[in-house]
Protein backbone atom coordinates (compact mmCIF):
# COMPACT_ATOMS: atom_id res chain seq x y z
CA UNK A 1 0.00 0.00 0.00
CA UNK A 2 1.29 3.42 -0.62
CA UNK A 3 1.69 6.23 2.43
CA UNK A 4 1.54 9.42 1.12
CA UNK A 5 4.01 12.09 3.26
CA UNK A 6 2.70 15.41 4.41
CA UNK A 7 4.43 18.51 2.63
CA UNK A 8 5.26 22.23 3.22
CA UNK A 9 4.99 23.84 -0.01
CA UNK A 10 4.69 20.85 -2.04
CA UNK A 11 8.18 19.42 -0.57
CA UNK A 12 8.49 16.42 1.71
CA UNK A 13 8.84 16.56 5.03
CA UNK A 14 11.43 14.44 6.59
CA UNK A 15 10.81 13.85 9.83
CA UNK A 16 7.22 12.72 8.50
CA UNK A 17 8.72 10.40 6.06
CA UNK A 18 10.43 8.80 8.91
CA UNK A 19 7.32 8.61 11.26
CA UNK A 20 5.28 7.11 8.75
CA UNK A 21 8.02 4.25 7.83
CA UNK A 22 8.35 3.37 11.79
CA UNK A 23 4.86 2.98 11.77
CA UNK A 24 4.41 1.25 8.70
CA UNK A 25 6.98 -1.14 10.42
CA UNK A 26 4.88 -1.62 14.01
CA UNK A 27 2.02 -2.64 11.99
CA UNK A 28 4.33 -5.17 10.70
CA UNK A 29 4.38 -4.10 6.52
CA UNK A 30 7.87 -3.91 5.14
CA UNK A 31 8.62 -0.49 3.81
CA UNK A 32 10.41 -1.10 0.44
CA UNK A 33 11.28 2.54 -1.46
CA UNK A 34 10.91 6.11 -1.34
CA UNK A 35 9.89 7.96 -4.54
CA UNK A 36 11.21 11.64 -4.02
CA UNK A 37 10.34 14.32 -6.21
CA UNK A 38 12.58 16.50 -8.18
CA UNK A 39 10.59 19.48 -9.58
CA UNK A 40 6.67 18.66 -9.19
CA UNK A 41 4.16 18.93 -11.52
CA UNK A 42 2.32 21.55 -9.78
CA UNK A 43 4.43 23.48 -7.40
CA UNK A 44 7.61 22.82 -9.13
CA UNK A 45 9.01 21.54 -5.83
CA UNK A 46 12.33 19.77 -4.79
CA UNK A 47 12.42 17.72 -1.83
CA UNK A 48 15.48 17.64 0.10
CA UNK A 49 16.96 14.49 -1.15
CA UNK A 50 19.92 14.78 1.14
CA UNK A 51 17.56 14.55 3.86
CA UNK A 52 15.23 11.31 2.37
CA UNK A 53 19.04 9.71 1.64
CA UNK A 54 19.77 9.31 5.32
CA UNK A 55 16.18 7.92 6.27
CA UNK A 56 16.67 6.11 3.26
CA UNK A 57 20.23 4.44 4.35
CA UNK A 58 19.09 3.92 8.16
CA UNK A 59 16.42 2.02 7.39
CA UNK A 60 17.65 0.37 3.98
CA UNK A 61 14.56 1.26 1.90
CA UNK A 62 15.26 1.81 -1.82
CA UNK A 63 15.70 5.51 -2.83
CA UNK A 64 14.05 6.61 -6.02
CA UNK A 65 13.95 10.22 -7.68
CA UNK A 66 11.22 11.58 -9.72
CA UNK A 67 13.58 14.21 -11.92
CA UNK A 68 11.15 14.22 -14.62
CA UNK A 69 10.57 17.76 -14.73
CA UNK A 70 13.25 19.11 -12.66
CA UNK A 71 15.97 16.56 -13.69
CA UNK A 72 16.92 19.26 -16.34
CA UNK A 73 18.61 21.53 -13.40
CA UNK A 74 21.29 19.56 -13.52
CA UNK A 75 22.58 20.76 -16.56
CA UNK A 76 22.76 24.04 -14.89
CA UNK A 77 25.63 25.25 -12.16
CA UNK A 78 23.36 28.35 -11.27
CA UNK A 79 20.81 25.96 -10.17
CA UNK A 80 21.89 22.09 -9.92
CA UNK A 81 22.05 22.79 -5.46
CA UNK A 82 18.20 21.77 -5.87
CA UNK A 83 19.16 18.31 -6.89
CA UNK A 84 21.99 17.90 -4.21
CA UNK A 85 21.57 14.01 -2.71
CA UNK A 86 20.40 12.78 -6.05
CA UNK A 87 23.25 11.31 -6.15
CA UNK A 88 22.36 8.86 -3.93
CA UNK A 89 19.47 7.63 -5.05
CA UNK A 90 19.04 4.19 -6.47
CA UNK A 91 17.35 5.03 -9.34
CA UNK A 92 16.39 8.54 -11.61
CA UNK A 93 13.64 9.43 -13.94
CA UNK A 94 14.43 12.29 -16.18
CA UNK A 95 12.49 13.37 -19.01
CA UNK A 96 14.57 15.39 -21.81
CA UNK A 97 11.78 16.32 -23.47
CA UNK A 98 10.22 18.31 -20.92
CA UNK A 99 12.39 21.38 -20.07
CA UNK A 100 15.81 20.74 -22.31
CA UNK A 101 13.09 20.62 -24.97
CA UNK A 102 14.37 17.46 -26.67
CA UNK A 103 11.52 16.27 -28.82
CA UNK A 104 8.88 13.86 -27.98
CA UNK A 105 9.12 11.43 -26.51
CA UNK A 106 12.19 10.71 -24.87
CA UNK A 107 12.75 9.40 -21.12
CA UNK A 108 15.47 7.76 -18.81
CA UNK A 109 15.26 5.98 -16.29
CA UNK A 110 18.67 5.42 -14.79
CA UNK A 111 19.42 2.55 -12.24
CA UNK A 112 22.48 2.60 -9.71
CA UNK A 113 22.69 -1.68 -9.70
CA UNK A 114 24.30 -2.44 -13.12
CA UNK A 115 22.99 -5.96 -14.05
CA UNK A 116 19.50 -5.18 -12.37
CA UNK A 117 17.61 -3.86 -15.35
CA UNK A 118 18.26 -7.05 -17.08
CA UNK A 119 17.68 -9.53 -14.62
CA UNK A 120 14.27 -7.71 -13.62
CA UNK A 121 13.36 -7.60 -17.55
CA UNK A 122 15.19 -9.54 -19.75
CA UNK A 123 12.99 -12.32 -21.72
CA UNK A 124 15.42 -13.99 -23.55
CA UNK A 125 13.88 -13.93 -26.38
CA UNK A 126 15.17 -16.28 -29.35
CA UNK A 127 13.82 -14.75 -32.29
CA UNK A 128 15.62 -11.41 -30.67
CA UNK A 129 18.32 -12.14 -28.31
CA UNK A 130 20.44 -15.02 -29.87
CA UNK A 131 23.25 -15.94 -27.55
CA UNK A 132 25.56 -17.06 -30.32
CA UNK A 133 25.80 -13.57 -31.87
CA UNK A 134 29.79 -12.83 -33.40
CA UNK A 135 29.83 -9.91 -31.56
CA UNK A 136 30.01 -8.05 -27.88
CA UNK A 137 26.43 -9.35 -26.50
CA UNK A 138 26.13 -6.05 -24.62
CA UNK A 139 25.03 -4.13 -27.74
CA UNK A 140 21.28 -5.99 -27.57
CA UNK A 141 20.58 -3.45 -24.82
CA UNK A 142 16.70 -3.94 -26.03
CA UNK A 143 16.80 -6.87 -23.10
CA UNK A 144 17.04 -4.37 -20.14
CA UNK A 145 13.63 -2.90 -20.74
CA UNK A 146 10.13 -3.71 -21.19
CA UNK A 147 9.92 -1.95 -23.95
CA UNK A 148 12.68 -3.55 -25.54
CA UNK A 149 12.83 -1.32 -28.60
CA UNK A 150 12.02 1.92 -27.06
CA UNK A 151 15.84 2.82 -26.40
CA UNK A 152 16.63 4.90 -29.57
CA UNK A 153 14.95 7.58 -27.88
CA UNK A 154 18.11 8.62 -26.85
CA UNK A 155 19.21 9.05 -30.16
CA UNK A 156 17.32 12.23 -30.05
CA UNK A 157 18.85 13.15 -27.10
CA UNK A 158 22.38 12.67 -27.92
CA UNK A 159 22.11 14.97 -31.31
CA UNK A 160 20.85 17.71 -29.73
CA UNK A 161 23.59 17.82 -27.12
CA UNK A 162 25.75 17.52 -29.61
CA UNK A 163 24.51 20.36 -31.21
CA UNK A 164 23.70 22.29 -28.26
CA UNK A 165 26.45 21.55 -25.65
CA UNK A 166 26.21 20.94 -21.96
CA UNK A 167 26.55 24.93 -22.25
CA UNK A 168 23.65 25.33 -24.62
CA UNK A 169 21.01 23.76 -22.49
CA UNK A 170 22.78 25.28 -19.68
CA UNK A 171 21.86 28.52 -21.00
CA UNK A 172 18.44 27.42 -22.48
CA UNK A 173 17.54 26.24 -18.67
CA UNK A 174 19.13 29.56 -16.88
CA UNK A 175 17.00 31.69 -19.60
CA UNK A 176 13.78 29.94 -18.62
CA UNK A 177 14.18 30.02 -14.98
CA UNK A 178 15.61 33.67 -15.18
CA UNK A 179 11.86 34.53 -17.13
CA UNK A 180 10.09 33.09 -14.38
CA UNK A 181 11.42 34.70 -12.33
CA UNK A 182 10.98 37.96 -13.85
CA UNK A 183 6.96 36.90 -14.05
CA UNK A 184 7.13 35.91 -10.26
CA UNK A 185 8.57 39.91 -9.18
CA UNK A 186 6.33 41.58 -11.44
CA UNK A 187 2.83 40.03 -10.17
CA UNK A 188 3.88 39.29 -6.60
CA UNK A 189 3.27 42.59 -5.50
CA UNK A 190 0.55 43.83 -8.37
CA UNK A 191 -3.05 44.56 -7.67
CA UNK A 192 -5.29 41.98 -9.07
CA UNK A 193 -2.73 38.87 -8.44
CA UNK A 194 -1.99 36.56 -5.61
CA UNK A 195 0.58 34.33 -5.15
CA UNK A 196 -0.61 30.58 -4.11
CA UNK A 197 2.48 30.42 -2.06
CA UNK A 198 4.57 32.68 -0.52
CA UNK A 199 8.45 33.12 -1.97
CA UNK A 200 10.19 32.80 -5.16
CA UNK A 201 9.41 29.82 -7.41
CA UNK A 202 12.33 27.07 -7.27
CA UNK A 203 10.92 25.54 -10.74
CA UNK A 204 9.60 27.80 -14.06
CA UNK A 205 6.42 26.97 -12.22
CA UNK A 206 4.59 30.31 -11.25
CA UNK A 207 1.30 29.24 -9.27
CA UNK A 208 -1.36 32.79 -8.68
CA UNK A 209 -4.74 33.70 -8.90
CA UNK A 210 -6.50 36.77 -11.12
CA UNK A 211 -8.42 38.57 -8.63
CA UNK A 212 -11.02 40.40 -10.79
CA UNK A 213 -11.93 43.94 -9.60
CA UNK A 214 -15.48 42.69 -8.11
CA UNK A 215 -13.76 40.55 -5.63
CA UNK A 216 -10.80 42.36 -4.58
CA UNK A 217 -12.64 44.69 -1.70
CA UNK A 218 -14.79 41.07 -0.54
CA UNK A 219 -14.54 39.52 2.34
CA UNK A 220 -12.30 35.64 2.26
CA UNK A 221 -15.46 33.74 2.65
CA UNK A 222 -16.93 30.67 0.84
CA UNK A 223 -19.16 32.92 -1.55
CA UNK A 224 -15.53 34.69 -2.76
CA UNK A 225 -14.02 31.11 -2.97
CA UNK A 226 -16.59 29.51 -4.75
CA UNK A 227 -16.61 32.88 -7.63
CA UNK A 228 -12.97 32.55 -7.45
CA UNK A 229 -13.08 28.99 -8.84
CA UNK A 230 -14.41 30.11 -11.65
CA UNK A 231 -12.08 32.89 -12.86
CA UNK A 232 -9.12 31.05 -14.03
CA UNK A 233 -11.70 28.55 -16.66
CA UNK A 234 -13.31 31.57 -17.94
CA UNK A 235 -10.23 33.68 -18.64
CA UNK A 236 -8.33 30.66 -20.01
CA UNK A 237 -11.26 29.87 -22.37
CA UNK A 238 -11.36 33.68 -23.91
CA UNK A 239 -7.08 32.70 -24.24
CA UNK A 240 -7.97 29.78 -26.21
CA UNK A 241 -11.10 31.55 -28.48
CA UNK A 242 -8.64 34.77 -29.32
CA UNK A 243 -5.71 32.44 -29.64
CA UNK A 244 -3.23 34.18 -27.65
CA UNK A 245 -1.90 32.66 -25.17
CA UNK A 246 -1.94 29.19 -23.39
CA UNK A 247 -1.69 28.64 -19.59
CA UNK A 248 -3.09 25.45 -17.94
CA UNK A 249 -5.16 26.00 -14.50
CA UNK A 250 -6.34 23.73 -11.90
CA UNK A 251 -7.30 23.46 -8.14
CA UNK A 252 -4.51 21.57 -5.95
CA UNK A 253 -6.08 19.95 -2.27
CA UNK A 254 -7.91 23.47 -0.65
CA UNK A 255 -7.14 25.80 -3.28
CA UNK A 256 -9.47 26.74 -5.80
CA UNK A 257 -8.42 27.03 -9.19
CA UNK A 258 -5.35 28.92 -9.94
CA UNK A 259 -3.12 29.46 -12.73
CA UNK A 260 0.18 27.41 -13.37
CA UNK A 261 2.27 29.32 -15.94
CA UNK A 262 5.27 26.99 -16.93
CA UNK A 263 7.99 28.46 -18.98
CA UNK A 264 10.30 25.67 -21.17
CA UNK A 265 10.52 27.60 -24.19
CA UNK A 266 13.75 29.43 -24.07
CA UNK A 267 12.16 31.66 -27.27
CA UNK A 268 10.15 33.41 -25.00
CA UNK A 269 10.93 37.26 -23.83
CA UNK A 270 10.42 39.78 -20.97
CA UNK A 271 7.68 41.25 -23.83
CA UNK A 272 5.78 37.79 -23.92
CA UNK A 273 5.99 37.83 -20.41
CA UNK A 274 4.41 41.13 -19.85
CA UNK A 275 1.89 40.58 -22.44
CA UNK A 276 0.39 37.42 -20.42
CA UNK A 277 0.02 39.44 -17.50
CA UNK A 278 -1.67 42.48 -19.41
CA UNK A 279 -3.74 40.01 -21.50
CA UNK A 280 -5.00 37.86 -18.11
CA UNK A 281 -6.24 41.48 -16.82
CA UNK A 282 -7.63 42.72 -20.13
CA UNK A 283 -9.58 39.04 -20.47
CA UNK A 284 -10.80 38.94 -16.65
CA UNK A 285 -11.63 43.07 -16.16
CA UNK A 286 -15.61 42.29 -16.24
CA UNK A 287 -15.58 39.08 -14.01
Amino acid sequence: SNITVSCSRGKMIPSDLERRILEAKQKGFVPFLVSATAGTTVYGAFDPLIAIADICKKYKIWMHVDGAWGGGLLMSRKHKWKLNGVERANSVTWNPHKMMGVPLQCSALLVREEGLMQSCNQMHASYLFQQDKHYDLSYDTGDKALQCGRHVDVFKLWLMWRAKGTTGFEAQIDKCLELAEYLYNKIKNREGYEMVFDGKPQHTNVCFWYIPPSLRSMEDNEERTSRLMKVAPVIKARMMEYGTTMVSYQPLGDKVNFFRMVISNPAATHQDIDFLIDEIERLGQDL
